[in-house]
C-alpha cells in the first residue's frame, strides 16, 4: 500500500488523536477539513456552550435524572426548535456539527453529540451509543434516548422494531448493541455518512477524503479499503486503484462481492 506522505491525513490524525480535544472540537475540526476551511471553531463551541448555559439557568436545584432530561427535551426541541431532518436525511451537511447548531436539524449522529453535551451542563453524563443505523444516547441502560426524535424514551420494543425494519426480522437484539461508542468511532461513522452522500452525488474527491479520514483511524478496516479502490478508478488513478482493490481481495477473500470486484480489476487492467 502507498506510504506518500498527505498533509490532510497527516493533519486529521494528529488532531483526533490529541487527547486534549474533547468530540465537540473534533467534530468542528472534521467540518473544517472537508467543507468549511474559514469555520471558526471557537465561535461554535462558545454557541453551543451558550445553549448549555441557558439550559442550566432555566431549571431549579433538582438533581432527578428524569426531570433533568425533561428539562432538556423541552429546553433544545421546544423552547430552541431542534429537529430531525426526515425530509432531507441524505443532505451531507447535516453531518457537520456547525450546520446543525446553525440550521437547528441533522441526523442521528450529530444531534446525539450536541444533546449528550449540552446535558453536561445540568449534571447529565448521557453517553453516545451506535445502534444500527441510527445513533442513540443513554443514561444507564433503562434509560434510552433518541435525539432525533426529540429525545424520545425507547424501550426494547422500540429498539427490536428497528431492528426489524433494518434486518427483516432476523436480528433479535442484545444488550450490547446499546453499548457506548468511543470518539474515534463517532468520528468514523461521520466519515463513512459523509463518504457515501458524496459518491451519491458523484463528488469523488471529497468521497476519497472521508475514506482517507477513516483509514487513517481503522487502517486495516476491509469495506473501506475496497471503497478506497473503487474510488480511486472512479477517479482514473488505475494504480492506487488496482493496489486497494487487491489488498480488499487479497484480507478479505471469502467477500460476498468477490466477483463484482474481480471483474472490476479486469476492466481497470483492460483499459491500462
Amino acid at each position: 500500500m502507498s506510504k506518500e506522505f498527505d498533509p490532510f491525513v497527516a493533519e486529521w490524525f494528529s488532531f483526533v488523536k490529541n487527547p486534549n480535544f474533547n468530540l465537540v472540537e473534533k467534530c468542528l475540526k472534521f467540518s473544517q477539513l472537508l467543507e468549511y476551511p474559514d469555520l471558526d471553531v471557537e465561535k461554535y463551541i462558545k454557541k453551543i456552550n451558550r445553549i448549555g448555559v441557558s439550559l442550566k439557568e432555566s431549571i431549579n436545584d433538582v438533581k432527578n435524572p428524569a426531570y433533568l432530561i425533561s428539562m432538556l427535551n423541552k429546553h433544545l426541541f421546544e423552547n430552541l426548535g431542534f429537529s430531525g431532518n426526515d425530509t432531507d436525511y441524505f443532505n451531507p451537511k447535516h453531518n457537520f456539527l456547525n450546520e446543525v447548531v446553525d440550521k437547528k436539524t441533522g441526523l442521528p449522529i450529530t444531534l446525539s453529540i450536541l444533546y449528550a453535551e449540552v446535558a453536561k451542563f445540568v449534571g447529565l453524563d448521557l453517553k453516545v451509543v451506535g445502534f444500527f443505523s441510527h445513533v442513540l444516547v443513554k443514561y444507564n441502560e433503562e434509560v434510552i434516548l433518541d435525539p432525533f426524535y426529540d429525545g424520545m424514551l425507547l424501550d426494547i420494543d422500540d429498539l427490536q422494531d428497528m431492528l426489524d425494519l433494518k434486518f427483516d426480522g432476523e436480528l433479535e437484539f442484545r444488550p450490547e448493541f446499546l453499548d457506548e461508542i468511543s470518539t474515534e468511532q463517532i468520528l468514523v461513522r461521520m466519515a463513512r455518512n459523509l463518504k457515501n452522500s458524496y459518491a451519491q452525488s458523484f463528488d469523488y474527491d471529497k468521497a476519497l477524503r472521508c475514506v482517507d479520514m477513516v483509514l487513517t483511524i481503522e487502517p486495516e478496516s476491509p469495506s473501506d479499503i475496497r471503497d478506497k479502490g473503487i474510488l480511486e478508478g472512479q477517479m482514473l488513478n488505475s494504480d492506487a486503484a488496482l493496489r486497494y482493490l487487491n489488498k480488499y481481495l487479497e484480507i478479505n477473500p471469502n467477500a460476498e462481492d468477490v466477483d463484482f470486484i474481480l471483474e472490476l480489476v479486469r476492466s481497470i487492467k483492460a483499459k491500462d
